[in-house]
């Protein structure tokens, strides 16, 4: 593991493996960079110089106390500091939603998208899809105010892992979580977003985009998914048999679709 040391003295645990076009792995939320281990491999042998980094606040990175922050930032000053000038982004959950932000962003340092069960900047819930949030979120929340925490992160995995924990994928999909267990109680208020968030200016990427549906994630995920094939001109999209962390779930689905992608659009 190797650290970056940001200008605003934050920290980004990190690590490189391979040689060829850059990849950069962005992890979803709750979890941290390890959800990323069997691919840091695979990816390298494939032929691709691979980057995977552990987002300020968690795994190895920097804790969050409300300071000012920017996932994209981060994201470019890694790059800058590996002196990768185009990466293709592969990003599941959050990591998603960084990395659709970044293409918007800084297009010119991006050769391609791999949108995992991505999380969307701007993304609006319908009424119907808030009342089944708040339905789940009500007893995470009583939880956590109850000082069960241990709770209330098994209440958040049986959304975002419904297939279950009790196998060697959902065993390792709990573990990493749980190492992360502080994220539920995290103070993200530092967050600096976009402007405009990236819904509504989706018709500006132009890099080859993949788009990946975990079939058994939360039901407003497949409008938001729509929603990201719809905007953005020329993008795939594969449905796959997983829930949320969907190359932890179904490592070999997700190789066999993503490989073959990024060899064709390697630059």
């Amino acid at each position: 593991m190797a650290q970056l040391k940001l200008a605003d003295g934050a920290r980004l645990a990190y690590d490189v493996h391979g040689d060829g076009p850059a990849v950069a792995l962005l992890h979803p939320g709750l979890w941290d960079r390890r959800t990323w281990d069997r691919e840091s491999e695979t990816f390298a042998d494939a032929g691709f110089r691979v980057v995977r980094h552990d987002a300020r606040g968690y795994g190895g990175s920097s804790r969050l106390a409300g300071e000012p922050y920017s996932h994209v930032r981060d994201l470019l000053a890694l790059l800058d500091g590996l002196n990768i000038s185009k990466a293709a982004l592969v990003a599941c959950s959050m990591g998603g939603a960084t990395a659709i932000d970044f293409t918007l962003e800084h297009p010119e340092r991006v050769w391609a998208l791999v949108a995992v069960a991505p999380g969307l900047s701007g993304f609006e819930a319908t009424p119907e899809e808030e009342a089944w949030w708040d339905e789940r979120d009500g007893p995470i929340q009583a939880a956590i105010d109850a000082g069960d925490i241990e709770r209330a992160e098994d209440l958040r995995l049986e959304i975002w892992a419904p297939l279950g924990t009790s196998d060697e994928a959902g065993a390792r999909i709990r573990q990493i979580a749980f190492d992360n267990i502080h994220e539920v109680t995290m103070d993200e208020s530092g967050e600096e977003d976009i402007a405009p968030p990236a819904a509504g200016r989706l018709g500006e990427i132009v890099v080859p985009t993949l788009v990946i549906e975990a079939e058994h994630d939360p039901p407003d995920m497949r409008r938001l998914i729509e929603q990201l094939v719809r905007g953005i001109r020329g993008a795939r999209r594969v449905a796959l048999d997983a829930d949320h962390v969907v190359n932890l779930r179904a490592p070999q689905a997700f190789d066999s679709v993503v490989l073959p992608f990024l060899r064709e659009k390697a630059p």
